[in-house]
């Protein structure tokens, strides 16, 4: 198993510096370790399934930029050529080789109608198409007021953006979520962002005289991530 087979070229300043991978040793997971939650990844050229040994929102884990314990791992290469095999030997990933990530069932915390209508008053829907190649995403973005998607394209601190009511492909051929609808992509690799139509994800045609985000242009309702 090439333990560094995750491993490309980082882009220079695009973000903080990441934590080292670790050795073969260092990622073995511990006894007892968390089970964690289902996930599946896509770097430019792996596809991998299994679980995260991690509590709270995978979001949260992922944006620590720290390697992670995984278990159960399968892969194969990310264009289909083979079918997912077994992976017992990788024990960690780095969450920068991750381009995207589709969030199993119960990765995030359920959260109360109070906390619910909290985060709909203070965000604002945006339905959108990410780009980042080889893959490209359509869903549900929410932001705070002022920010406009096209930042998105900025650093962060928050290097995975959740995409909720999600849908991904891959060079064009779509991406099967096993019923997850939630996808975390990493900023570092965004190329491009635009405004869609969800239900046929090309652009969107703005109403005359009103800008994006408007409440005319925009619908509410929904899971809101945090």
């Amino acid at each position: 198993m090439p333990f560094d087979f995750l491993k490309r070229n980082k882009p220079p300043a695009a973000e903080p510096a990441q934590a080292a991978a670790p050795s073969p040793a260092a990622t073995a997971a511990a006894p007892g370790a968390a089970r964690g939650h289902a996930f599946e990844g896509f770097s430019e050229e792996w596809h991998l399934t299994g679980t995260m040994a991690v509590e709270g929102r995978l979001s949260d884990a992922l944006n620590k930029r720290e390697p992670i314990s995984i278990n159960d791992v399968r892969w194969a290469p990310v264009d289909g050529s083979s079918p997912l095999s077994d992976a017992p030997g990788l024990r960690s990933i780095d969450p920068y080789d991750l381009i995207i990530v589709i969030a199993g069932a119960g990765s995030l915390p359920e959260m109360s109608d109070e906390e619910k209508n909290a985060h709909r008053i203070h965000k604002v829907r945006y339905d959108l198409a990410l780009e980042a190649p080889p893959f490209r995403v359509v869903g549900t973005v929410y932001l705070y007021p002022g920010s406009e998607p096209s930042r998105l394209l900025d650093r962060s601190s928050e290097m995975f953006l959740p995409v909720v009511d999600a849908r991904a492909q891959f060079q064009g051929r779509p991406i099967e979520t096993s019923g997850a609808k939630d996808i975390l992509i990493n900023r570092v690799y965004l190329r491009g962002v635009e405004q869609v139509d969800l239900s046929t994800g090309e652009r969107s045609a703005p109403i005359p005289g009103l800008t994006p985000g408007s409440p005319a242009n925009v619908s509410g309702g929904g899971p809101i991530p945090e």
